[in-house]
């Protein structure tokens, strides 16, 4: 997928995090790295129904902006939820959880960027 698109996307689903009071937001581009998508946005929520609610808004938005979600993991427990867009992956913990599976060191050798160097 062209870069634009998927830029346009991740900034996107960002704003609707956001929209949600989303925590300690991070962007990964782990275009150079990896073949499953150009960036990861993680994301952090204090309980299940904000976490829901940011995962919905997401949906809600992408979905009026014509993207095509693949596939949603793990929003029953909504302690780790994965949304795959195919060229952006979000996932969304609870605090516990992101710092157990620590998914910023697994992918350290993507470049961090904050979200506001995306737009």
């Amino acid at each position: 997928m062209n870069q634009n698109i998927a830029k346009d996307m991740a900034n996107a689903a960002i704003a609707a995090l956001e929209d949600k009071k989303a925590e300690d937001i991070k962007v990964i581009d782990i275009s150079e790295i990896s073949v499953l998508a150009d960036y990861f946005i993680i994301a952090s929520g204090s309980n299940k129904s904000q976490i829901q609610a940011m995962i919905d808004n997401v949906e809600e938005k992408l979905g009026r902006l014509g993207y095509e979600q693949k596939q949603v993991e793990g929003y029953d427990t909504a302690n780790w939820i994965l949304m795959d867009y195919k060229d952006v992956i979000i996932h969304v913990f609870d605090k516990e959880n992101r710092l157990f599976y620590d998914l910023e060191r697994i992918w350290r050798d993507g470049k961090l960027i904050e979200p506001e160097e995306l737009k």
